[in-house]
């Protein structure tokens, strides 16, 4: 059995949404946890959690990050994480199709991100990691993140499609 520990100094969620339909808008979640457990270094057959805490949300602008830890979009006082628990994963190639429960504002979803394995590396003091690279994407709207506003020119202020990529490295001790 081999144990996991997220390597947080070299890990981040990242997301992107189109802003005004014409650019994107980027952020990261700075804390968050990812737990695995695995009987080798390989995702197959692992169990994986992970809590990323809503009110850790970091776009570069105070009053946007703000108005995201409202009512309006994750409500963190009455919803202080997301979740995501993987129920299966099937490789894929070199990579794997990671599915599992994702829950946002009290809403859950089974979603599939796609997984693509890093390597293995023993860095300066001897210690096994591994890396991660996760990426996908969800509609908003089926979380319960509704708030828009319409522009004058046509079309809305934010997309409903929200890319993410996370980058994960784990110790791994045996």
């Amino acid at each position: 059995m081999a144990n996991w520990s997220l390597d947080k100094a070299h890990s981040e969620i990242e997301f992107k949404v189109k802003h005004m339909m014409i650019t994107n808008v980027k952020g990261q979640f700075q804390d968050f946890d990812v737990t695995v457990d695995s009987d080798s270094n390989h995702l197959e057959n692992a169990k994986i959690d992970l809590t990323i805490q809503t009110a850790s949300i970091n776009t570069k602008n105070e009053q946007r990050d703000e108005h995201l830890k409202s009512a309006d979009f994750f409500d963190v006082a009455a919803n202080p994480t997301i979740t995501f628990h993987a129920t299966s994963s099937k490789k894929d190639g070199d990579d794997i199709k990671l599915t599992g429960d994702l829950t946002i504002k009290g809403i859950t979803k089974s979603v599939t991100f796609d997984v693509e394995f890093g390597g293995v590396a023993k860095d300066p003091w001897g210690n096994e990691k591994i890396g991660y690279t996760a990426t996908g994407k969800i509609n908003r709207q089926d979380f319960g993140l509704t708030w828009n506003a319409a522009l004058e020119t046509g079309g809305l202020m934010v997309s409903d499609e929200v890319k993410f990529q996370a980058d994960f490295q784990f110790i791994v001790t045996k």
